[in-house]
């Protein structure tokens, strides 16, 4: 009798030697490489857009604020000190679809907040009751994620800025006869509209729009980005106060200026409240910052742009042809 004999056949699976595997990782290490910076311009470009469509509506704003009051810039908001009437963020708040916190404001002071003293800070916007501007910030900016900052600030031109410790490597912008103007107020501090060499302050100086700029409102700058990890009084974390920050930037500091630095060294040159390095425009766009314009357009200035340029277009009356600033 015949006996079968079954046998069973076993595949034998070859696996991936360890060369193998290690060029695999290689080429997705590789990839990952590649993909990752892309990512990042995707999400840096997608950055600068908001931050430039938010520089457009507060630019907007401005414009509906004059067309509704006698055809002037908003204020600075204070005429003493201690006299805290508010900052322009303040006054364009009706207009940036934020009327009942512009209302809140305006109940605080007894419905006038521009002719009675108060003080903006005590009137439900306090350190403990903070309200942030939902258009306030610039998502490239990953600084203290906090409510009361910004970093929107009106352009007060190459308005003089001394700092407290003696070392101004900038001051010398603030008077230059050859390109239209000559030295002025430090800080924008005065009433008086001829000392201010840009379109804002943080005294109250009236600003009549669009008398006041006879240069035209397409070539002077308006508003600019500011970074309160460098600028000190940005991070005195209160947009809606007149010293917060928001009318607080000079164009005689050049963009950028000594970026990313944070200032908070001891000496003079690295002092985080010398004024004369850090009260310029910054952003954490490469290369330049945004900037909206009087006419209400919004432009990339790149750092390196001609410096006196820089200063014509920060200037409302230097009487003086510019250049495009794209």
């Amino acid at each position: 009798m015949f006996r079968f004999r079954y046998r069973f056949l076993v595949r034998v699976t070859q696996g991936f030697t360890l060369i193998e595997l290690l060029v695999v990782i290689a080429i997705i290490a590789i990839l990952i490489a590649l993909l990752v910076p892309a990512v990042q311009k995707v999400r840096e470009a997608a950055a600068r857009v908001q931050c430039q469509n938010n520089l457009k509506q507060l630019a907007l704003s401005i414009h509906a604020y004059v067309d509704t009051n006698k055809k002037a810039l908003p204020p600075g908001g204070w005429y003493t000190w201690g006299d805290d009437r508010g900052s322009w963020l303040v006054y364009t708040l009706p207009y940036m679809e934020q009327a009942p916190l512009f209302n809140k404001l305006q109940s605080g002071a007894g419905g006038q907040l521009y002719t009675t003293t108060n003080s903006i800070g005590k009137q439900g916007l306090s350190t403990n009751n903070m309200t942030g501007l939902p258009y306030g910030r610039c998502p490239s900016d990953d600084y203290q994620p906090s409510p009361g900052i910004v970093n929107y600030v009106g352009s007060l031109g190459p308005q003089c800025a001394t700092g407290p410790c003696g070392y101004n490597p900038n001051q010398q912008y603030c008077n230059q006869p050859g390109w239209g103007y000559a030295t002025s107020p430090d800080h924008g501090n005065s009433q008086t509209t001829s000392d201010i060499r840009g379109v804002f302050n943080r005294i109250g100086a009236t600003i009549l729009f669009p008398a006041a700029i006879p240069d035209g409102t397409s070539n002077t700058i308006m508003i600019g980005e500011a970074l309160p990890g460098v600028h000190d009084h940005l991070r005195v974390n209160a947009w809606w106060s007149y010293n917060g920050g928001a009318s607080h930037c000079t164009t005689i500091v050049p963009i950028n200026f000594q970026m990313p630095e944070y200032y908070n060294g001891s000496d003079c040159a690295h002092r985080g409240d010398n004024w004369n390095l850090v009260w310029g425009f910054t952003s954490r766009h490469t290369g330049g910052a945004n900037f909206a314009f009087c006419d209400g357009s919004v432009h990339f200035v790149a750092q390196n742009v001609d410096f006196g340029n820089y200063q014509k277009l920060g200037c409302r009356n230097d009487g003086q042809p510019t250049t495009s600033p794209d």
